[in-house]
């Protein structure tokens, strides 16, 4: 089991944005992720920063611990300037990197875009780009010269020289539940990432949320079987906040969650870092005690 966290771009550099990456690193987190968004939810009318030029601030004050989004999406990254700058970031990182990518949602980054009148699109549109970005990023950060005529993205003898540190290219971690998107995990992931059925995040209870979280292993154990990859080689990360459970309420809390979830097959779980009057608000005493004690409870 891996203990990660995600710090959300939302306060400058000078004022915390800086402290809080090195203090993850301090306690011993396996990987400090960031939401890759224009905006988001309630923090829409409050500071918010870019996630790529965050990442690569946090590469040059950190030196152990891997960094990544969670996630990135179609809803407003082209693939060939993302690669570009995601070869950049895994250079300056001395190889440290982690895509998380997803179909994206309806939220602001999905009409951020739009002309003015222009609804986004749909569930089944994203996926349909989702399906066409994916690949082609894999392609993009993979081969020095790609030139690809799509429904989607066009790309003209796009040059990548000299590609990733890491080889063949960084990880990318897979945000899917249903098959299409699964089905690009077990083709294209190194871990796949779920927040657990968003059906249940209300009126859910947390038995409920788990079996939901097995039932998505087992069917992406399906997609892989099908696909002729062994699910054992992709990594099962959980995004907590998003179930009825409050894994970070104590730290006995933490414990049963994560020891729960590893059961199911989960083996790496993100917690939110701590802010206040949000709804990631929590007991940083408590939030650090877990960072450093928590996952040597489950050995």
């Amino acid at each position: 089991m891996r203990l990660s966290t995600v710090i959300l771009p939302d306060r400058r550099w000078s004022e915390g944005g800086r402290d809080s990456w090195q203090r993850a690193e301090e306690l011993g987190f396996d990987t400090a992720y960031t939401y890759d968004h224009l905006s988001w939810r309630t923090f829409r009318d409050g500071p918010w920063f870019g996630a790529i030029p965050t990442l690569t601030a946090a590469a040059g004050v950190t030196s152990r611990m891997r960094l990544g989004t969670l996630v990135t999406s179609p809803n407003f990254r082209h693939p060939v300037t993302l690669a570009k700058e995601l070869i950049s970031l895994d250079d300056i990182s001395g190889g440290r990197i982690t895509l998380g990518i997803g179909a994206g949602g309806s939220g602001f980054d999905a009409t951020a875009l739009r002309a003015s009148g222009e609804e986004a699109w749909t569930p089944r549109e994203r996926a349909d780009r989702f399906a066409e970005f994916v690949p082609l990023l894999d392609r993009l950060l993979t081969e020095d010269v790609v030139s690809h005529d799509g429904e989607h993205y066009s790309a003209t003898e796009v040059r990548n020289i000299p590609g990733c540190v890491q080889r063949p290219r960084l990880p990318f971690a897979v945000a899917a539940t249903g098959p299409r998107g699964m089905r690009l995990a077990a083709r294209h992931g190194q871990a796949w990432v779920t927040t657990g059925d968003p059906k249940l995040y209300e009126t859910g209870t947390p038995e409920q949320s788990l079996a939901a979280v097995a039932g998505q292993i087992e069917r992406l154990g399906e997609v892989c079987a099908k696909a002729g990859r062994d699910v054992a080689e992709l990594r099962k990360v959980m995004l907590t906040g998003f179930t009825p459970d409050r894994p970070l309420e104590s730290f006995d809390a933490f414990v049963d969650f994560a020891g729960a979830h590893a059961e199911v097959g989960i083996d790496e779980i993100v917690v939110h870092w701590p802010i206040a009057g949000s709804m990631f608000e929590a007991d940083v005493a408590v939030f650090e005690k877990i960072a450093t004690e928590g996952l040597a409870q489950l050995a």
